[in-house]
């Protein structure tokens, strides 16, 4: 098992349970105490457990707490990668897009190589380099100015006013957190209004989220659960959530995960 593999199993674990033992992780992973202890230090200086005696506990998210894109990148990657596949079956050759920051949204962008002719709009300085690296001769990308996030994303006054001049026909938009009543939201301010503008340029909003999202919320609501016609999500969203979505967007989407923690143990 990769590095990165322990370190998101060590990360849903603390999430899962609140607190993880470096002795139950050993067992569990099947490799050295010390290895353990080395992915903590790794999780631990990119804030996202608190170490303690013997191992560490989940960090409690705040409504403007904002992970830089690394990361949020060891998260659910898994599951990120089954729903970038299944909503890059909504993209048709020829069509304009918009993609928003995000890893999740990076992931699509990976998915979307094959994909001839298309127009791409994006506020992510990470996006937009996996699309510079396309091999197809006939896409144009389009990368709004603004000034940088901790998400590597570009925000403000800049971005909003490119935005609010084009017209898309479909928006990929990644969020921070979904929920009954805050709707779909960001814990950056700024980020939400830029987020709002590229929203309002798609004919058809599709919101890409694993089921960690699902109850966690950020200060600044983008849009309302019923303003997505298409949120894609990945097989271990909460029945609650399953309705829920069910019933607000236009149309639920469930990505099968490949692999699961389970697998990851083997």
């Amino acid at each position: 098992m990769l590095a990165r593999q322990r370190q998101a199993v060590i990360l849903e674990e603390a999430r899962r349970t609140g607190a993880v033992r470096v002795s139950d992780l050993v067992t569990r992973l099947g490799v050295s105490d010390m290895t353990v202890r080395r992915d903590l230090d790794v999780l631990a200086g990119r804030g996202l457990v608190e170490k303690v005696y013997g191992g560490a506990t989940s960090v409690v998210g705040k409504s403007t707490d904002e992970p830089g894109f690394e990361a949020k990148s060891v998260r659910q990657r898994a599951q990120k990668e089954a729903i970038a596949e299944l909503a890059a079956t909504l993209v048709r050759p020829g069509t304009a897009i918009g993609i928003s920051a995000g890893t999740t949204t990076w992931t699509l962008a990976r998915a979307l190589d094959a994909i001839p002719g298309l127009t791409i709009v994006t506020n992510s300085i990470q996006v937009a380099d996996v699309l510079r690296g396309s091999t197809q001769p006939d896409r144009t990308v389009v990368l709004t100015g603004g000034v940088r996030t901790p998400s590597d994303a570009l925000v403000g006054p800049v971005a909003v006013h490119s935005l609010r001049s084009l017209h898309l026909d479909v928006v990929f938009l990644g969020v921070h957190g979904m929920a009954d009543g805050p709707g779909f939201t960001t814990p950056n301010l700024t980020e939400s209004e830029t987020d709002r503008a590229l929203v309002e340029a798609g004919r058809k909003l599709v919101v890409l989220a694993d089921h960690t999202k699902w109850g966690t919320v950020g200060i600044s609501t983008i849009a309302d659960l019923d303003e997505a016609d298409v949120v894609v999500t990945d097989d271990g969203i909460p029945d609650e959530a399953k309705e829920r979505l069910a019933e607000r967007a236009g149309e639920l989407m469930i990505a099968e995960t490949a692999e699961t923690d389970e697998a990851q143990e083997a």
